[in-house]
């Protein structure tokens, strides 16, 4: 039987009872203890750079010729976190039970509401780093919507929010290095786990660029090296997350913890060709205000500015109305594939559903229009105005497909599609982020802990900062602290 080693006590109590009573590894000692981290995502550079801080020599691997090239850099649409700053009803209760509720309440509890509790602390730590969060008018830090919720808590740098809170992990990671508290090794692949009395002890790596083999001791070992998607023959994940890391842990006696639990993300551009290696995600932030709909009739072949508003089925408003267009993910996806599959789907391949932005931009123009003390206004200008709004909200996204597909989705409404996208499974973990191994860890998309059957948007990041910066210095000193 595995053990988990949740806290006893009430669920609210469980992480600050877990720090106040966990066992301290001392600085002096620290500096004697080596850590082996794989990865340099935002899970790994933030594990490197928390615990190089600490005192800890740290040695960090990845494949790429810089950390700053891990996946996490395609993030788009923001990170959750529990600030209430919108005054609009949010909790750390809240955001752990729509957690735990949009992963079909499969999600193991205590972690998450460590997760939620940490959240906050995130922010925080980014902001200070310099990360660039849009913010509203007077200066406040600005939020937006996301699946699953009825609550605006996602805080986002434009659509590439990912890049800008790696660029702050990087910051963090090279300083440490600078110090000489981290050692970077990049063009390395993990071959092996190192085991010494049953205990992960190092690894065994190659060096990419001349094909040698090395080995590394660690008194831990972290693997940070993301999900699996890449099993299927499509996601949209890079080529490189290939999991090897991973699934070398799980052949030295880590197990999975429900590997079978894989998001089909609902926003995807659609399949081109066989061509194709790879999918291209948009973001789901772009459902805070774009509208999906298919045509009432089947097999409908006009183009979509042609069909008139009373003849479009906006199939996830009529469907779910208390969330409209933010249901969760997965819901989202389903219902989706069911209209395109009961010959609803648009495009050339039928493979596709609309996402329309016609209703936002002229909301937001005519938002402008008062705020500017406009009169006498045409609807072309107003919807000149609210384009110039939605560029600035979401311009990076619509130029990302206006290239791949040569339509301006600022006149014509875009053509998405689900597309595998995250893994909710990954290595089993208990409280700690230890695997099934004594010694070694799997922090982020790695482990399997956070997100039950279905992840809600905006989480990822939350979860891979919350593993590097808040958990995993606590967790580890109270493994490394038995063995000085």
């Amino acid at each position: 039987m595995l053990d988990s080693k949740i806290p006893a006590g009430v669920l609210d109590n469980k992480w600050r009872d877990y720090k106040d009573h966990v066992k301290l590894v001392n600085p002096s000692n620290k500096r004697n203890l080596e850590v082996v981290i794989i990865g340099t995502g935002l899970a790994g550079a933030s594990a490197a750079a928390a615990l190089g801080e600490l005192g800890y020599k740290v040695k960090v691997f990845c494949f790429q010729d810089s950390p700053r090239r891990a996946h996490s850099i395609a993030a788009q649409g923001g990170i959750n976190a529990a600030k209430n700053y919108q005054n609009d009803g949010d909790s750390v209760f809240r955001l752990f039970y729509d957690t735990v509720k949009g992963g079909d309440y499969r999600a193991r509890e205590g972690n998450v509401y460590r997760l939620a509790e940490v959240s906050a602390n995130i922010i925080d730590q980014c902001v200070a780093q310099g990360v660039p969060f849009a913010r509203e008018y007077g200066g406040l830090l600005s939020n937006r919507s996301f699946g699953g919720t009825q609550v605006q808590r996602t805080f986002y740098a434009a659509g590439q929010t990912g890049q800008q809170l790696l660029i702050g992990a990087y910051q963090a990671l090279e300083r440490q290095v600078a110090l000489g508290n981290v050692t970077m090794y990049t063009r390395h692949e993990m071959l092996e786990v190192v085991k010494i009395d049953g205990k992960a002890r190092g690894i065994i790596a190659r060096n990419l660029i001349s094909g040698e083999l090395e080995r590394h001791f660690g008194h831990a070992v972290l693997i940070c090296s993301g999900g699996y998607g890449n099993v299927f023959y499509l996601s949209t994940n890079a080529m490189g997350c290939n999991v090897t890391a991973a699934w070398k842990a799980h052949k030295k006696g880590a197990y999975f913890g429900n590997p079978c639990f894989t998001q089909i993300h609902p926003t995807c551009i659609p399949v081109s060709g066989d061509h194709q290696s790879k999918l291209t995600l948009m973001s789901e932030s772009l459902r805070n205000d774009g509208r999906i709909w298919v045509p009432q009739k089947q097999n409908d072949t006009r183009k979509p500015n042609e069909i008139a508003d009373e003849e479009r089925d906006y199939f996830l408003e009529r469907r779910y109305p208390a969330f409209g267009n933010l249901v969760p993910r997965d819901v989202a996806s389903r219902a989706a594939k069911e209209r395109c599959d009961a010959g609803f789907g648009v495009g050339t391949s039928r493979q596709a559903v609309y996402l329309d932005f016609a209703a936002a931009i002229k909301r937001y123009g005519k938002t402008e229009v008062t705020k500017k003390g406009l009169t006498n206004v045409d609807e072309p200008s107003i919807i000149a105005l609210g384009k110039e709004v939605v560029k600035e909200k979401y311009g990076n996204l619509f130029d990302m497909y206006q290239k791949i597909t040569g339509e301006d989705p600022y006149s014509i409404p875009m053509r998405i599609y689900p597309a595998v996208h995250y893994t909710m499974g990954g290595l089993w973990v208990d409280y700690e982020l230890m695997t099934t191994v004594p010694g070694l860890y799997s922090l982020g998309e790695a482990n399997f802990s956070d997100h039950g059957a279905n992840r809600l948007g905006a989480s990822a990041l939350m979860q891979g900062l919350a593993d590097g910066y808040f958990v995993i210095p606590y967790t580890l000193g109270n493994y490394l602290a038995d063995e000085i």
